[in-house]
């Protein structure tokens, strides 16, 4: 488990777990809100589908408190940076603070290897682009396909 004591505004306490025989249904079908499907897949079954065919990603169960409420995945690139991808919170439970708390706690955990933390995002994806931003993110004026990279030096 990743913990770094992140709570969303309910109070409940975010952290990633593995994905594992326990989980794992209730993670695939974490689904985004209808307005988001231009930049995120349908289901999270996708990403757990890419981090099974991948040696590059790993999946990561978000949990507020003792339940599923998203999914986000990491890897790290040939120049050892950390990525962060994948990422989407359950339709229900959007708003609430805990996109912003596992991102935190990936951040923090991440960090720890002391390499850049890059993610992507499409550019009309403005709700992205302001969370990250928020956390330390800055585009870096590249792109991955049809998506900006942001990126965030340990301190």
């Amino acid at each position: 488990m990743i913990d770094s004591g992140m709570r969303d505004r309910a109070g409940r306490h975010v952290t990633l777990r593995p994905v594992d025989d326990d989980n794992w249904r209730a993670v695939a079908d974490v689904a985004p809100r209808d307005d988001q499907r231009s930049w995120v897949p349908a289901l999270a079954a996708r990403y757990l589908l890419l981090t099974m065919r991948s040696e590059v990603w790993t999946s990561l169960a978000v949990y507020a408190d003792d339940t599923v409420v998203g999914h986000v995945m990491w890897g790290v690139d040939d120049d050892a940076s950390r990525w962060i991808g994948g990422m989407l919170i359950d339709a229900a439970e959007q708003d609430r603070g805990v996109g912003r708390a596992a991102v935190r706690t990936l951040v923090d955990w991440l960090a720890t290897a002391g390499e850049p933390i890059r993610l992507s995002y499409h550019p009309d994806n403005t709700s992205a682009a302001a969370l990250y931003r928020s956390l330390g993110f800055h585009p870096t004026g590249l792109m991955e396909d049809d998506e900006l990279i942001a990126e965030l030096t340990p301190a």
